[in-house]
């Protein structure tokens, strides 16, 4: 079964809800760091939070999530694009991992930041929260009711190698035919165990809801796809500039850039840096007046 997520509505109501589940999509940042398990699960909760996040949002770019902690896990990332393509990484401390298992053990104290990012010269937003909750659900769940004020429920799973989750949202500002419909839809949702949250979309749905009004719609593929770039790392190597990078090639007679995300390398010698920091210096004519 190939990575997908698929929205759904409740007729008649100002609720409506997504399923996504990921397989390769998850394993495919797995595979580029060697991560403890426990680090894994919290990926992979992550990526499906994001993934469920970015289409309630209109926009056209990226949503970044963020968690800084204090604990052994010192930061984790998750981009999620409009076209539901994902990245991820993490960095933890190896000394003080021993023992930890769950998600506020390993991260403590610490801050949740999401980004978003639109691809045109609109301003960048960004909200940032205290960490709060024992889980990655609770954490986004605080998130969006303290800072877009929109109530949120979540429900994450990591299992037979799969991550997925479950997302209801409970729309502000529409006139609600049915007073008792978001709490049924709670309700209902909570009987969810994690195994069944594996199974597809319409299954779960059923089980769930087959005594409301759902419609749930077409699949959307997942997919994981790193924007790392050889121009990006050239950007980057710019704006340190042309006297630190030079040190660097003295003392290690190449400049090398690891992506934290998809781990591949970069390198550029001598004659590359002296060509990225020459093009760079050159300045087009100015066009011919007639």
């Amino acid at each position: 079964m190939s990575d997908s997520l698929q929205k759904f509505i409740f007729e008649n109501t100002p609720i409506r809800g997504s399923i996504v589940q990921l397989g390769a999509t998850w394993h495919a940042v797995l595979e580029r760091h060697e991560y403890p398990s426990p680090i894994k699960n919290i990926l992979g909760e992550l990526m499906a939070s994001a993934a469920l996040l970015a289409t309630t949002l209109k926009f056209d770019g990226s949503l970044i999530m963020q968690i800084q902690g204090q604990g052994a896990v010192k930061l984790l990332v998750v981009e999620c694009n409009s076209d539901l393509t994902l990245r991820a990484m993490a960095q933890w401390d190896d000394a003080t991992l021993d023992g930890l298992v769950t998600f506020r053990q390993l991260t403590g104290d610490g801050r949740f930041v999401i980004t978003i990012d639109p691809k045109d010269s609109r301003q960048t937003y960004q909200g940032i929260v205290e960490l709060t909750g024992e889980t990655v659900a609770e954490t986004l769940q605080h998130y969006m009711e303290t800072s877009e004020q929109l109530a949120t429920r979540l429900w994450l799973t990591t299992e037979n190698n799969q991550a997925a989750g479950l997302l209801l949202q409970k729309l502000p500002g529409e006139q609600e035919m049915d007073i008792d419909a978001w709490n049924r839809a709670l309700h209902l949702a909570s009987t969810v165990n994690p195994d069944e949250l594996l199974l597809p979309p319409e299954e779960i749905l059923h089980r769930l809801y087959h005594e409301e009004d759902v419609r749930l719609f077409e699949p959307i593929a997942v997919s994981f796809r790193c924007t790392c770039s050889r121009e990006r790392v050239i950007g980057m190597l710019r704006m340190i500039g042309h006297e630190e990078v030079s040190a660097t090639l003295q003392q290690e007679g190449k400049v090398e850039v690891t992506c934290q995300f998809c781990n591949r390398q970069y390198q550029f010698d001598a004659v590359d840096a002296e060509q990225l920091f020459a093009s760079e210096a050159i300045t087009p004519a100015p066009p011919i007046k007639h």
